[in-house]
């Protein structure tokens, strides 16, 4: 059984957060950290790490609070409710898993320290086409890296490999070379990465058991779909708070049947994708067997039912959804873009399909 209600502690995280980000995030924020050709806004990173958001999941003996990936997912919900910029959660990983490292030698130590404390930044690289060969003790790593998000701001890179030779890789950003990209996300920034040859010594090899690069990969599916998630619900309450003063015919547009039929298909998507969510945190923090299915089956969701949302938002707003002026399309680029990266609808498909008929097997096999 499941407990989906939140702690004290929890609620406290989820309203400060909100708080935070509604004084400190508005739209016009957002724009004009576009519009700069920025990645991440200064001040709101400061207050972010501040707040703790980076240090979440980091071990206290790093200087962390030690908690988890539900925890990491409130926060992640609330910066998608605002359509934050920065890699907050890309960093607040990246802290997490330099303490997963088997050694925690000197440099993981301190890496997972800066990280959490939001003293450093780090990005995400798990897209595109990367391979590591050994050349003595080092390992070398070439490659382009495709989706990673505010690259060109980070300072460490954490570079998952889920091959055949599987690795959790901390590189710094400088070793590489970052390439921003033009996409329809107006919210955040996006990047490729090429490692050309880059020498990777043992101390920054954080992990290279078997399983550990698909645990991380597995977090920040689930982070993408919390994001997704909080999007989803601003949303809502821009399609909600719409409807009630727009008046056709002489009435509210809420008024109409088919207008409350859609509001509430966005309720009822919405409140499936928070439980397949958090469920999926939830047994990811816990180790269940099921973890990595149930973070495809959160981002399969979030990937499929989110475009729905944003078109019931779109259609419900008329024409002046369309507009540049209007901040819809801010959440619309950003429902596109969390529905794609990280892992599509069908590839997280597969990936259940594949845990359903090994599970199958293994049981006939008992």
């Amino acid at each position: 059984m499941v407990d989906f209600e939140l702690s004290e502690e929890q609620a406290a995280l989820r309203e400060t957060s909100r708080d935070l980000l509604t004084s400190y995030c508005p739209p016009h924020l957002v724009r004009s950290v576009h519009d700069a050709g920025l990645d991440v806004d200064d001040k709101l990173w400061n207050r972010g790490a501040r707040m703790g958001w980076t240090g979440l999941a980091t071990p206290e003996g790093q200087g962390g609070a030690e908690q988890g990936l539900a925890e990491l997912c409130l926060v992640a919900e609330e910066l998608g409710r605002a359509a934050a910029p920065g890699p907050f959660m890309e960093t607040a990983l990246a802290s997490m898993a330099a303490a997963w490292s088997p050694a925690l030698n000197d440099l993981a130590a301190q890496a997972a320290s800066e990280l959490g404390e939001g003293r450093l930044k780090a990005g995400f690289v798990h897209h595109g086409s990367l391979a590591a060969r050994r050349a003595g003790q080092h390992l070398v790593l070439s490659g382009r890296a495709t989706a990673v998000h505010a690259a060109a701001c980070t300072d460490w890179l954490l570079v998952t490999l889920t091959g055949d030779e599987p690795y959790v890789l901390l590189v710094p950003t400088s070793a590489a070379r970052t390439e921003r990209r033009t996409t329809l996300d107006l919210t955040r920034s996006w990047y490729d990465v090429v490692f050309d040859d880059v020498t990777v010594p043992p101390g920054q090899v954080l992990s290279d058991r078997p399983g550990d690069a698909s645990r991380a990969v597995d977090a920040m599916a689930v982070l993408t779909a919390a994001d997704a998630l909080g999007v989803g619900q601003r949303l809502l309450e821009m399609t909600v708070g719409h409807v009630t003063v727009r008046e056709q015919f002489g009435r509210p547009l809420g008024s109409f049947q088919a207008v409350k039929h859609k509001a509430a298909d966005m309720l009822i998507t919405l409140r499936g994708l928070r439980a397949a969510t958090y469920y999926a945190a939830m047994a990811f923090d816990a180790g269940h067997d099921d973890a990595a299915m149930a973070a495809s089956v959160a981002k399969a969701f979030a990937s499929e039912g989110l475009p729905d949302v944003a078109g019931e938002a779109l259609q419900t707003h008329g024409g002046i959804g369309f507009t540049w002026e209007h901040d819809l399309h801010l959440y619309l680029r950003r429902a596109t873009v969390d529905s794609l990266v990280h892992g599509t609808a069908a590839h997280h498909h597969q990936r259940v399909l594949a845990h359903l008929e090994c599970t199958a097997v293994s049981r006939q096999a008992a």
